[in-house]
């Protein structure tokens, strides 16, 4: 099945979440776009992409953890980390929140539909993902008892994303 059909916002009457979602499918463009083009350019275009957005991702862990009153809580980590704005871009399903484990499945995905967009199918697709998920890498990687976990994904022609943080074992 084409990813296009797996990956459609099933709520768009909220013009706010609209424009979110505009702002996040253009990053998105410049980012699969400037990767594509180092590929094109015969340089590593993975290594490069998941050092940067790790990077990214260790910035924004770091401003969350500024925030917190506990870094160690997983719920307070995960109300801070899934504010109102990215759960209605992204369609999530919170699976479970308490002090042990974190699931989200996303149900709508703009950067794929960016990638798509662009005519990125295939194994670049879903490696675009990968190092997208970079990001949430660095952020969990600022926390010391959390674990980032990625499932399948829409970019995997997936109808969901399954995103997990959870506590490392003792």
């Amino acid at each position: 099945m084409c990813i296009c059909h797996n990956n459609q916002p099933k709520n768009t009457d909220d013009p706010v979440t609209n424009k979110l979602r505009k702002a996040f499918t253009h990053r998105a463009l410049w980012m699969g776009l400037i990767l594509k083009e180092i590929k094109d350019r015969g340089m590593d275009w993975e290594e490069i992409g998941h050092s940067a957005i790790f990077k990214t991702g260790c910035m924004h862990g770091d401003g969350i953890k500024e925030v917190l009153e506990s870094a160690d809580s997983m719920v307070e980590f995960g109300k801070t980390f899934l504010n109102e704005d990215v759960i209605k871009i992204f369609e999530m399903d919170i699976k479970k929140l308490d002090e042990n484990e974190l699931t989200v499945e996303f149900g709508y995905c703009p950067l794929v539909t960016a990638w798509t967009q662009a005519g990125i199918e295939g194994e670049m697709l879903s490696k675009l993902c990968d190092i997208a998920m970079s990001g949430d890498r660095g952020i969990g990687s600022r926390f010391e008892n959390f674990e980032f976990h990625l499932g399948k994904t829409i970019a995997q022609g997936n109808k969901v994303c399954e995103v997990a943080f959870t506590r490392k074992k003792a």
